[in-house]
């Protein structure tokens, strides 16, 4: 692959910082998977993908020849695997000699954060649908656009990240824990995803909502971004 030639996903540079990890008190729709809330240390800076990777990114990649259609091509990567996350991971590092990596989920939480430390979304108490792709209301009452948004038609958060609410799910490095007690065992078929998705109630996107899906699951919600670490 040449390096010259591969488009990589356009980063944002995410500074080195601390911040408490998990549901913030008072949040209604917290649950276990989300406790205890503690403080993580990020000691090192890192790049974000501003925005999930879309079909194009996929292509230019990993070399698929059947392109898709301009209309297609700014929309999320969907259907695709935790193995097959990886070995994007795999081949963007190898074409451009840099280590690129799913985040962890600790690196995603702070990523999607942007310093709102005390809030359940990086928007505030409340998201709206001029803020974010989700198509029902808290009461499952219809909303926005019953189907995917290219990447970064909504305003990014304060670290410059788009689409880190709703949108598609987003996998992680992380294997799976249903939750943050020092002893709970790792599900090593499950990886962590984040972010909620497109069909999604609110309660879905917080930035603390967290769940476990088989590393084979492929869904119309599902897709991935990237972290490049600085070497």
């Amino acid at each position: 692959m040449n390096a010259t030639a591969l488009r990589v996903p356009t980063t944002v540079a995410i500074p080195a910082g601390a911040f408490l990890m998990g549901a913030v008190p008072d949040d209604k729709f917290a649950n276990a998977t989300e406790l205890p809330r503690h403080e993580v240390v990020i000691p090192d800076s890192f790049e974000m993908s501003r925005c999930p990777i879309t079909n194009e990114e996929w292509d230019a990649v990993m070399g698929n020849c059947n392109a898709f259609q301009s209309a297609l091509a700014n929309l999320p990567k969907v259907h695709i695997s935790w193995n097959e996350a990886i070995r994007f991971c795999e081949a963007l590092s190898q074409g451009t000699g840099d280590l690129w990596q799913l985040p962890t989920e600790a690196e995603w939480e702070y990523a999607c954060r942007a310093g709102s430390q005390d809030t359940i979304f990086s928007t505030g108490s409340i998201i709206s649908p001029d803020q974010a792709s989700f198509y029902y209301g808290e009461q499952a009452e219809r909303l926005g656009s019953r189907h995917l948004e290219p990447v970064g038609s909504f305003p990014p958060n304060a670290f410059g990240l788009c689409d880190m609410h709703g949108s598609v799910c987003e996998w992680t490095a992380d294997v799976w824990r249903k939750d943050y007690l020092p002893g709970t065992a790792p599900d090593p078929a499950r990886r962590a995803v984040r972010g909620g998705a497109w069909d999604y109630m609110p309660r879905l996107l917080r930035s603390s909502w967290r769940d476990g899906l088989p590393i084979s699951s492929q869904r119309d919600n599902l897709g991935f971004r990237v972290v490049r670490k600085l070497r």
